[in-house]
């Protein structure tokens, strides 16, 4: 009975002083899979368009033990989360980035991860991860491409945020958006229609660069401003020819500056088409910083929008400074201001002045 007792004791012992990377955890993923990871992670990779991003928003960078070939020769302009973080080019590569990302199984199993966050991949394709590394891979999604305020990106952030103790952060997180999406409904609440400016965004990246004509219905930052888009009401990515410009004759336009150097070619050739635009005649051009680069980079999105209520309600954004503003979001979002480095990748927020071309 003593020596039942003592090797009770022994095993009860062994259990309760598992190291916690060895407890289990449950989550449930963007696509509704039940998955079980070690309660204290302290090993993790991300795949797929954007899943480093918002590892990197969550604070939980120095977790991360390989990286995509993307991150490591990809110029980091244009993404800011890798602005930051330049020590993320020195990790190994697990895989290849792309629209459809291609991990590699042996070189994820070489750096040895707790968690494998994944982006744009099906059930199947997870399952099959999963299997093959014996690693939790947990699908984290950003929802419809550029929108800052997408009810995928909260849900990807606590989930993650809860896999990796970082419930705390991603409320923080989520909270700063609802509030400025808010802060930014009560500053245009109440304009009237008729007061205002028609406006259109040209230059849009999509699936690779492009001019003008390159724009969106439902464009994020006009929704969340409720702006006055000549394109009415329609949805997603469009193209649209010279002839509905002249035509809809904007009073403001907003250019991608990623894709700036597109419409300086094109300027060249139609010189006359631009020359008839209300807002080319008037000053009425100006630059918004690319925000999606490997898909939405959330905190550029945002301070797009708060440079876009500026320009279009003056009055009602009269205290903010959107430099300043930016600087804010991509300290609280990434760590580090980036807004200079984007700047000099890009050119910084202001009106563009087409007669030096």
């Amino acid at each position: 009975m003593k020596r039942f007792l003592c090797a009770y004791t022994f095993i009860l012992c062994c259990l309760f002083s598992l190291p916690s990377s060895l407890q289990a955890l449950t989550v449930k993923d963007l696509l509704g899979r039940t998955v079980q990871v070690p309660k204290k992670a302290e090993r993790i990779v991300a795949i797929g368009p954007g899943a480093l991003r918002l590892i990197v928003f969550l604070g939980a960078v120095g977790k991360v033990v390989g990286v995509e070939h993307g991150e490591k020769e990809w110029p980091p302009a244009g993404r800011p989360y890798r602005i930051a973080h330049p020590e993320l080019a020195g990790l190994p590569i697990i895989g290849l980035a792309g629209p459809h990302p291609t991990p590699n199984p042996e070189a994820i199993i070489g750096v040895a991860p707790d968690i494998i966050f994944a982006t744009y991949i099906s059930r199947k394709e997870a399952d099959e991860l999963q299997e093959r590394t014996n690693r939790a891979v947990i699908v984290l999604s950003y929802g419809r491409l550029g929108c800052f305020y997408a009810k995928e990106i909260f849900r990807s952030l606590k989930i993650a945020g809860k896999a990796l103790g970082k419930e705390r952060r991603a409320e923080e997180l989520i909270g700063f958006i609802e509030a400025a999406m808010e802060d930014l409904r009560q500053r245009v609440k109440g304009v009237p229609e008729a007061d205002k400016p028609k406006v259109y965004v040209g230059a849009l990246g999509f699936k690779g660069g492009h001019g003008i004509e390159s724009t969106e219905c439902d464009f994020p930052p006009f929704m969340a401003l409720k702006a006055r888009n000549v394109l009415g009401n329609c949805r997603g990515h469009r193209f649209v020819d010279k002839e509905f410009l002249l035509k809809a004759d904007p009073d403001v336009i907003f250019l991608d500056l990623g894709n700036l150097h597109l419409v300086k070619q094109d300027y060249q050739r139609h010189r006359a088409f631009y020359s008839s635009l209300r807002a080319f005649k008037e000053g009425g051009v100006y630059g918004i910083l690319p925000f999606n680069w490997y898909t939405t980079n959330v905190e550029t999105s945002l301070a797009d929008t708060y440079y876009i209520g500026k320009v279009l309600y003056p009055d009602r954004f009269r205290e903010i400074d959107p430099e300043e503003k930016a600087r804010e979001i991509f300290r609280l979002f990434v760590g580090r201001d980036v807004y200079s480095a984007m700047e000099a990748a890009y050119g910084g927020f202001g009106r563009i002045d087409s007669s030096s071309w």
